[in-house]
């Protein structure tokens, strides 16, 4: 019978199962896998010994004769799920050194992906110190019986994949519920961290990949649409992918780098330039166009381009004569005369092949650039950092597997596509994902985002806390109703914006924490486990050490290690120190770690400033000014930087936009809120601005070149 189950499996299904061999582990021993169809049992039934026992519900049982007939036999061990000596009955089974198959969720689930891990798990696990073994149920979601509203097939190929046995860590040193839910969390992480492995291994291995694969399964669905509000298919998108790089191939050197800059705002014109420049086996740079027409040169002759796609009125909006790239020996290309050379017949030509086959053709290794893309530049000169398709497939799969993202779900994105946040989250991910995605030109229209999100019913934003600030002081109580996960990256989240949003919305914002040369993300709070005051937990397939930092008492400076780690720099000396660290990124950032693996960020390195010895945190101070003085209104801004000082090393200096905000005033503060005299400001400095980067926070470095203009004008 099992070889007959395991033949239609196959033939069906296309079944395959990895790794039997861990399935030999004598008890007591629990299999435990994800629980995403009413066939599971059988996926995984055809691969175990008969000693194995499926735990199921005596209530679902009842339901049906088919039910009981599947659910009440000699290879399940039926228990009532509301009865508290149904965990006691599994334990005693388990102390008799035998083998269960436990479905942890506790039921089928409803989004596709790991739901909670139920605390009775963690209790089974405390009582018996059984072994786990775990089971990823890949690609069984998509079968036709689920219970999740999203795309499915008749025969969808399913495989199974078994790893362990691991040996539950000890928590006897908690009390009871405590230890269960430790116990289960660490059972969740086990599980999130096989299933992204799993994925890097057998899973598309480019970017273009894939969106291929996702796009085969629901070809016509509208999956991106922009200001313009206009919608395409991934079928739709294809076409004019490939209408637009047989035009472009032409007007491109032959350069051995094979890069080319992109400097467009958040639109599909850029969404296909950069699959175009995939499809034709360039390397897109995007440029952030933010930092000005200077530093815009300085970044294109730092990755040596010699063309760049762009847009006549985007550069008439940024007032941006393109005479000025061509004195540079950069050529540049506008999309919209690429777009108007195209006529009428090959797009009808074009849409009927990609009717038949509906994909990109595209051949790319891994390991090869993606993208370039730079950091904000808010310390020093922007890096120019390249990203692999292996790097960005990796963070994408880190939080697809982390968070709970549903086929309904409808992404906005306003942050700009030059920022890792904007392009990668709010960009690529939706179209690995195969969820829709609404481009916003720019985060910085505070009355109109919330408007446009309420038009466009979005579930899913991507912000900063200065933007989330903005939107949630202009946005109506209505305007956010469809939302569902708010994310906020690139800055601190103050307690006063998730304050606003939790009473203003009934939204809570999840913070995360990331860099560019990461891809960006490296950790986020998630609805499943979220923890307010830090920014999360660290993604799985990441390592991280902390290395001691002088002066600093708590915590110490962030490195870490994962496939979402960059290939490395264009700046050579910044390279250099990159490669020599053998596969670590060192992120600059201090940052303490709690016993459960939430990060709380103290700040950048290089935003400490040593006083009388002592390493003093900036943003600390900052963050504590801003707070209190909130009072004044939501536009006051403060922010704090530090000087040389003969006499205790540095000086700490307050710049704020209001004459309102009084050296005595912010001494008073901090005394209030028991910081050290150490941590007091010398002087304060008055501007009508606070500098800002393209993402919002603050640029520091041009915040410098303030101050020390405003000192030598004394």
């Amino acid at each position: 019978m099992k070889f007959l189950l395991k033949f239609l499996l196959r033939l069906f299904f296309r079944f395959r199962a990895y790794n039997l061999n861990v399935l030999d582990e004598k008890g007591p021993v629990i299999l435990v896998a994800n629980h995403v169809s009413w066939l599971d049992w059988l996926f995984l039934g055809v691969c175990l010994d008969n000693d194995w026992k499926f735990v199921t519900s005596r209530v679902t049982a009842a339901l049906s004769p088919i039910h009981r007939l599947i659910m009440t036999s000699k290879r399940t061990f039926p228990v009532d799920p509301f009865s508290p000596y149904s965990v006691k009955q599994m334990t005693q089974y388990l102390r008799g050194g035998r083998r269960l198959v436990f479905f942890a969720e506790g039921r089928i689930s409803v989004t596709g992906s790991l739901m909670k891990i139920q605390e009775g798990t963690g209790f089974l696990l405390q009582k018996t110190k059984a072994k786990v073994i775990i089971a990823y149920l890949r690609g069984a979601h998509r079968i036709k019986w689920v219970r999740h509203t999203g795309w499915t097939k008749w025969f969808h190929k399913v495989e199974v994949h078994f790893c362990g046995p691991f040996t539950p860590p000890d928590f006897s040193a908690y009390q009871g519920a405590t230890a269960r839910a430790k116990l289960a969390r660490w059972l969740r992480n086990k599980i999130i961290e096989h299933q992204y492995l799993v994925e890097m291994e057998h899973g598309p291995k480019t970017i273009i990949q894939a969106i291929n694969e996702i796009a085969q399964n629901m070809p016509g669905a509208r999956i991106i649409e922009d200001i313009n509000r206009k919608k395409l298919s991934y079928r739709s998108l294809f076409t004019a992918v490939d209408l637009f790089s047989e035009k472009l191939k032409f007007l491109i050197s032959s350069t051995q780098s094979k890069r080319v800059g992109i400097l467009l705002p958040n639109t599909i014109g850029f969404v296909v330039s950069i699959l175009g420049l995939w499809r034709l086996g360039n390397v897109p740079v995007v440029l952030n166009y933010s930092l000005g027409m200077d530093s815009i040169i300085s970044c294109a002759q730092l990755a040596g381009l010699k063309e760049i796609l762009t847009a006549r009125k985007f550069l008439d909006r940024l007032g941006i004569n393109p005479d000025k790239f061509v004195k540079n020996g950069i050529n540049i290309i506008f999309v919209e005369d690429i777009a108007e050379s195209i006529n009428w017949v090959k797009k009808v030509v074009m849409l009927i092949k990609k009717t038949i086959r509906p994909k990109l053709c595209v051949e790319a290794d891994p390991d090869s650039t993606a993208v370039i893309l730079y950091t904000s530049g808010s310390e020093s000169v922007p890096k120019g950092v390249e990203l692999s398709h292996k790097n960005i497939l990796a963070n994408i799969r880190q939080l697809i597997l982390s968070v709970d993202v549903v086929d309904s779900d409808r992404m906005f994105t306003a942050l700009p596509v030059f920022h890792s946040f904007g392009l990668v989250l709010g960009t690529i991910l939706p179209l690995v994902r195969g969820i829709y995605v609404f481009l916003y030109p720019t985060p910085l229209h505070y009355g109109m985002i919330p408007v446009a999100l309420y038009d466009v019913q979005g579930t899913i934003l991507l912000s900063t806390n200065t933007f989330l600030k903005a939107y949630g002081r202009k946005a109506h109580p209505a305007d956010f109703r469809s939302l569902r996960l708010v994310f906020a990256g690139a800055e601190k989240l103050q307690e006063t914006t998730f304050i606003l949003w939790a009473k203003k919305f009934g939204v809570r914002v999840l913070e995360g924490y990331g860099v560019t040369e990461c891809s960006p993300c490296i950790s986020v709070n998630t609805p499943m486990d979220p923890r307010f005051g830090t920014a999360g937990r660290i993604l799985p397939g990441i390592d991280y050490r902390l290395e001691k930092v002088d002066g600093v008492e708590s915590g110490g400076r962030l490195l870490v290690r994962g496939d979402n780690v960059m290939k490395g720099y264009l700046n050579i000396n910044d390279n250099a120190r990159f490669q020599a660290l053998g596969g670590w990124y060192d992120t600059g950032d201090i940052v303490e770690v709690d016993e459960d693996g939430f990060v709380k960020i103290c700040g950048r390195l290089k935003r400490f400033a040593k006083v009388g010895g002592e390493m003093v945190s900036l943003a600390r101070i900052e963050d504590a000014l801003n707070e209190e003085f909130l009072r004044y209104g939501q536009k006051l801004e403060i922010a704090v930087t530090s000087i040389q000082d003969s006499e205790k090393g540095e000086r700490i200096i307050v710049v704020a936009n209001s004459k309102k905000v009084l050296l005595e005033d912010v001494r008073r503060v901090l005394r209030t809120k028991q910081f050290p005299s150490l941590y007091f400001p010398r002087e304060i400095y008055y501007v009508k601005e606070i500098p800002k980067l393209g993402t919002g926070k603050p640029d520091y470095r041009s915040l410098m070149e303030l101050v020390k203009t405003l000192r030598d004008k004394e």
